[in-house]
């Protein structure tokens, strides 16, 4: 399995860039689909994420109303429109596709892409 994204680079402060990610191989039992970030010196932490049942979605306190997720679980594809950009949003960004349940759940991870935010 290997996710693949796309998207980021550079922004300015109160301007929109927008991640995809899609997923090659074969993943049993999609759960969920999400974007985490890892800033300079800090641990990574989840931005949103999005289940595949009902397409729930959650947000980060400091993203709620500036960024949005999609995803396409049958395509295994999901997206992230990142809308008033500030400097903190520069990191890694990170997406992730969770499968499985119990000992038999396993997390894949993208490569991950660098956004870069300058005020």
């Amino acid at each position: 399995v290997q996710l693949q994204a796309s998207g980021g680079g550079s922004g300015q402060a109160g301007g929109s860039l927008r991640l995809s990610c899609a997923a090659s191989g074969r993943i049993v039992g999609i759960n969920s689909m999400a974007w985490f970030r890892q800033a300079p010196g800090k641990q990574r932490e989840l931005v949103t994420s999005i289940t595949a049942t009902g397409g729930v979605t959650n947000y980060a306190d400091d993203v709620k109303g500036r960024f949005t997720i999609s995803a396409d679980i049958a395509k295994k594809t999901v997206s992230l429109s990142m809308n008033q950009l500030k400097p903190e949003d520069t990191a890694v960004y990170y997406c992730n596709v969770r499968a499985g349940w119990g000992s038999l759940r396993s997390d894949y991870w993208g490569q991950g892409t660098l956004v870069t935010v300058s005020s």
